[in-house]
This record gives structure tokens, C-alpha cells and sequence, in this order.
């Protein structure tokens, strides 16, 4: 992992393509904005492992079983 500092309006670039700015720092929270072509998906982490879970459930074959039976 690579640890950087930055101050608020201070940037990052990842890729040529991706840059993330510091926009606000409030106590321990800070807000990021992320400037990210559309074809790049741009998850929180939460989100991202929640999505991760349904897509391994949804390829289980029970489910599979369970769809056929439906259709």
C-alpha cells in the first residue's frame, strides 16, 4: 500500500486517467472527489464487497436450480 499526504485541494493522479482530490477535511473524516473516465467503476468499499457477495450467490447452482424451476 502506498501511504500519501495531502492537504485539502491537493491532488493524486492514478493511470494518467484518475485523479483524486482532497475537497474537504472535517475532524477525522475527509471528503475525496474522484475524477474517473465512465468506464471506470468507482465503488466504497462496502458497496463494492456487498455487490462482490450477490454476484457469488447468484452463481451458485442452487440458484440456478432454483431459476430453472421458475422458468
Amino acid at each position: 500500500m502506498l501511504a500519501l499526504t495531502r492537504k485539502k485541494g491537493e491532488a493524486l493522479v492514478i493511470n494518467n486517467n484518475i485523479e483524486i482530490t482532497v475537497l474537504d477535511v472535517r475532524g477525522d473524516q475527509i471528503k475525496l472527489g474522484i475524477s474517473a473516465p465512465k468506464d471506470v467503476p468507482v465503488y466504497r468499499k462496502e458497496v463494492y464487497l456487498q455487490i462482490q457477495k450477490e454476484n457469488e450467490e447468484a452463481t451458485r447452482v442452487d440458484g440456478l436450480e432454483l431459476f430453472e424451476e421458475l422458468m
